[in-house]
């Protein structure tokens, strides 16, 4: 006897071993929660690291619920709305977002002084939206030309529900 263990000299080198049916039931319920414990794993490490996209999302809606406990959350629809709706409170020639953008935000767009504006959508323009000091930057810019004012983070975060939609 070594350490515990049995070595006998007289079981040939190749034998198969026994299996217990109970021994394999284990095996196979516990290579189960193996398996579960890596897919939430997973599941958790790909939500964690959603994307600058999505987490941009996330603070706008964070920012929603301070200001309305009862959000319940973003709407493309909202944002299809917002995207194409007139307005008079900002600039005269800039009424509405499709003023420049177009009506469908998969194809490009012109400014007012025709230079050529990427598709808004990011299922024709992937890199958009990712850098968030951007996407600030260009809704306090054009909010304020087509609406005349600032957007608040609801009409931020249903017009970019609209866009990632798209």
């Amino acid at each position: 006897m070594n350490g515990g263990f049995t070595f006998r000299s007289d079981a040939p080198a190749h034998s198969t071993p026994h299996t217990d049916p109970d021994e394999e039931y284990t095996m196979h319920r516990n290579l189960k929660s193996i398996l579960l414990a890596a897919t939430l794993a997973l599941t958790f490490s790909a939500t964690a690291s959603a994307g600058p996209r999505e987490d941009q999302l996330a603070k706008y809606a964070s920012a929603a619920k301070a200001a309305n406990p009862a959000f319940a959350g973003f709407s493309a629809e909202r944002g299809k709305t917002l995207h194409t709706q007139s307005f008079t409170g900002g600039k005269p020639d800039t009424p509405s977002c499709t003023s420049c953008h177009g009506k469908d935000p998969r194809a490009a767009g012109r400014t007012l002084a025709g230079k050529a504006i990427d598709p808004m959508a990011t299922s024709a323009a992937p890199s958009r939206y990712t850098d968030p000091a951007k996407v600030e930057k260009w809704f306090k810019r054009n909010c304020n030309e087509v609406l005349g004012r600032e957007c608040n983070v609801q009409e931020k975060g249903d017009w970019l529900s609209y866009m990632l939609a798209q």
